[in-house]
């Protein structure tokens, strides 16, 4: 979700130069509701006594088996984890991160999962992590193509010579 708005807000702020960029946000929408179905999936039929017996019981007491955005940990997303600078090459290192930390997480799901229709979706959406980070670096050279350029941070005015 951090990514995902964060990656519309640097598109905006960027331009019609790198406009493919939103399109990974609306596909980082997509990721959201294939982890969410995948997590409604595995939810949806545990017994009392699974849920009793699991790290699941304090989850299923504050959301049942609805899907609600949290860290393994437990924590709950919030705006306040988004990261957004408004100097492009700043906020795309940011996107360049995140979406290493991604599929880090998507390697260790892979090492604890059994179940091979999880594993499917969980290598697809991998994949698409790294193309995500290549677009991202794309999108920073084609900024530091322009660096010589009046306004290349567009709004930031700290840049603005």
């Amino acid at each position: 979700m951090r990514s995902l708005l964060r990656i519309f807000f640097v598109a905006i702020s960027i331009g019609s130069g790198c406009l493919f960029i939103a399109d990974v946000g609306v596909e980082e929408l997509g990721h959201l509701e294939m982890v969410g179905a995948i997590v409604h999936q595995l939810t949806r039929k545990l017994t009392d006594g699974q849920i009793q017996d699991s790290a699941f019981a304090p989850y299923f007491v504050d959301h049942t088996a609805g899907v609600f955005p949290t860290a393994a940990s437990g924590f709950p997303w919030t705006a306040a984890s988004m990261q957004v600078k408004g100097d492009p090459i700043a906020d795309l290192t940011e996107d360049l991160a995140a979406e290493q930390k991604a599929r880090v997480t998507y390697d260790n799901i892979l090492r604890l999962s059994d179940d091979p229709d999880v594993n499917d979706v969980i290598k697809f959406l991998r994949e698409r992590e790294i193309v995500h980070f290549q677009r991202f670096g794309e999108a920073i050279e084609l900024l530091r193509r322009k660096l010589n350029q009046r306004n290349v941070y567009c709004m930031n005015p700290a840049i603005d010579l």
